[in-house]
């Protein structure tokens, strides 16, 4: 499989309809950015926007790889360790998986491989950085009608049916994560916990662990999400499904960051509120 050099610079927006190596690569996506592709495995939706009122670069990337099988390979990455180390983390860490992707065979389970060597090239490059970078980072491998996940710290997967039933979550890396999954505590609540920015697994560490989930078959119109916590430290579980379960793709994802956006810039009792970069794709099948 060979994929197309993404631009290294400001958004790069291309995806053809269909073909061997049709991809996209988004760093820097300061101004709210949305598009929307029609491919041979479903609907995609992205979007990209730095933290309001922001003057660094968004150090949030994206990106969407299609292989010669008809797969699909939805990234987001969140830079860690200020604005230069940050915003380099995320780019290495999709670099780092576009280059083991363009080696694979297009192949679940060689595309699987690929992905976990192209998260550990991803940790080796941020580490050689040596000066204290880091990224969480999400990924999707959509085959037909399975999907898996794979993820390191924050970054979220969420797969839902179109009446609203959650099918998977992924669990954040973090203490407040951990104990949300325990049933310590409610989500309103994580949402507003005090160490809810503390991650505990990311690119750049090394101890990183890659977490990978399931095999899911996806029913049709199914919606799956992959987001960074900008999306999802803003707006409730229970917001995200009713927002994006049914309905056209793109006005759906449009909606929900303009809730996300506005909660980063207005503040109300009992809802959270956190400004940062906001990132996320979304696939729905069928």
């Amino acid at each position: 499989m060979v994929l197309t050099k993404a631009k290294r610079s400001g958004c790069w927006k291309p995806l053809p309809e269909e073909g061997e190596g049709a991809s996209a690569l988004w760093t820097r996506c300061d101004e709210p950015t949305q598009s929307n592709w029609r491919t041979p495995a479903g609907r995609v939706t992205a979007y990209s926007a730095r933290s309001p009122g922001k003057e660094t670069p968004n150090e949030d990337a994206l990106a969407v790889f299609q292989t010669g099988d008809g797969s699909l390979v939805l990234a987001v990455a969140d830079g860690m360790g200020g604005q230069a180390a940050g915003e380099t983390a995320a780019r290495l860490s999709l670099d780092a998986l576009a280059g083991a992707l363009a080696d694979a065979e297009p192949d679940p389970e060689r595309l699987r491989s690929a992905i976990i060597d192209g998260i550990e090239e991803a940790n080796r490059a941020v580490l050689a950085l040596a000066n204290g970078a880091g990224a969480t980072l999400a990924v999707a491998l959509v085959s037909e009608p399975f999907v898996r996940s794979f993820h390191v710290g924050d970054a979220s997967f969420l797969l839902m049916g179109q009446r609203g039933r959650v099918k998977f979550e992924s669990i954040a890396h973090s203490p407040v994560g951990y104990a949300e999954a325990a049933g310590l505590i409610n989500p309103e609540d994580a949402l507003q916990h005090e160490e809810r920015h503390i991650v505990s697994n990311c690119v750049g560490d090394e101890k990183m662990r890659i977490e990978i989930g399931p095999v899911l078959t996806m029913a049709q119109f199914d919606t799956l999400l992959i987001a960074t916590d900008g999306l999802v430290d803003n707006v409730l579980p229970g917001e995200l499904v009713a927002g994006l379960r049914s309905g056209p793709l793109d006005r759906c994802a449009a909606a929900v960051a303009e809730l996300a956006r506005e909660r980063m810039q207005h503040e109300t009792p009992g809802l959270p509120s956190k400004p940062d970069d906001l990132t996320f794709l979304a696939y729905r099948r069928g």
